[in-house]
């Protein structure tokens, strides 16, 4: 790597919209470690306008030109997910360290493959399951491996999202189940990677995956689309420690609540709550134990926190943490966490909800 920054070019920098936007764009620009090489979108135009928005000095339509270019070291890929496999795998062959947004991709033969050619490259990789960069979530798990709670006995999270009526043109593709952009691939892979991080790996689930609203709106033109992909995900099953644990993630019409994760052991009581949605800003700790009269603020040590104060918060903070974690990595610096492999883990996991709904049977994982 020449110079003191690792060299990133970002697939799906799109400089009016989109994660990349919302996101990636806020937290590298101020993180020391990276520089910003390289953009990529789908057109030239586009390329070239969030190259001189954001200040890179290179400009691609083509990331197969990127991740062949010798000023990159790390190619980002933060795009629809039926294009992930290509990227990455593109990168990869280049030689490049990738980070790559969750779900890594359409389905587990193509996390399988991705995560094989990563550890036959001896490249550094690493998935974007945000949540395990969140401070609140981090301490979550440090204080039920203390044993805050005793024995954990039993768990149940449920993450509800708005939406499920209506999109707009541009993600009309996510109606299609093959295409791994629905509820069950990413709202509920995220929200059951917070329970396998915090409380427990499934090593048994028995699961309902449905899809309950079969037809979508267009927003923006006003066309029916027809929808195969789930909007609802049941799941009970147990996990690692014996802990039972239940989990219902869905798209709903109107007025989601957030996300919320209630943790049962021996000797107390956990909650975690947040009101957005998949991204697990500003979560909420609650506790008692024993004969504790009431629910009291579990307080999250400032320490956990390993980014630049002006990172902004929401959505740019645990990426954040976790391109941090990459670049320390890159430099020897322990091993990324989450990495490829972890992302075939949990795609495992998904397949195994997917089995025991379609063959009405629990299933181990």
């Amino acid at each position: 790597m020449a110079g003191d920054g690792i060299r990133i070019g970002l697939i799906g920098a799109n400089v009016n919209y989109g994660w990349s936007q919302r996101a990636h764009l806020p937290a590298l620009l101020r993180l020391p470690e990276y520089e910003l090489a390289a953009v990529c979108t789908s057109r030239r135009e586009t390329a070239e306008e969030s190259a001189k928005h954001y200040g890179a000095p290179l400009a691609f339509h083509d990331y197969r030109e990127m991740a062949a270019h010798p000023d990159v070291d790390l190619v980002s890929v933060s795009v629809r997910v039926p294009m992930h496999h290509p990227m990455v795998m593109a990168a990869l062959e280049a030689g490049k360290h990738v980070f790559c947004e969750w779900p890594l991709g359409m389905d587990l033969d193509q996390a399988r493959e991705m995560s094989a050619l990563a550890a036959s490259r001896g490249v550094r990789h690493m998935v974007g399951l945000q949540a395990r960069g969140d401070p609140a979530l981090i301490h979550l798990r440090q204080v039920l491996a203390d044993g805050y709670v005793g024995d954990v006995l039993s768990c149940n999270m449920t993450m509800f999202l708005p939406g499920a009526l209506q999109r707009d043109s541009g993600r009309a593709w996510m109606a299609d189940g093959t295409k791994g952009g629905h509820t069950l691939s990413i709202a509920a892979g995220h929200s059951v990677d917070v329970v396998c991080f915090c409380v427990g790996e499934f090593v048994d689930v028995s699961a309902k995956v449905s899809t309950q609203v079969s037809e979508w709106t267009l927003s923006d033109t006003g066309e029916k689309v027809d929808v195969t992909a789930p909007d609802n995900v049941l799941i009970s099953g147990v996990l690692d420690n014996g802990a039972v644990a239940s989990v219902h993630v869905a798209t709903v019409p109107w007025h989601g609540t957030g996300w919320r994760m209630e943790v049962y052991g021996r000797e107390g009581t956990v909650v975690a709550a947040s009101e957005q949605m998949v991204q697990y800003a500003d979560v909420r700790l609650m506790g008692a134990r024993g004969g504790d009269g009431a629910m009291q603020e579990i307080r999250v040590p400032p320490g956990l926190a390993a980014v630049p104060a002006d990172i902004p918060p929401g959505p740019p903070f645990n990426v954040a943490q976790l391109y941090r974690r990459l670049a320390g990595a890159i430099r020897g610096e322990g091993s990324p966490d989450p990495d490829f492999r972890l992302a075939v883990t949990r795609h495992h996991l998904l397949d195994a909800v997917q089995r025991s709904s379609d063959q009405g049977a629990r299933v181990s994982v």
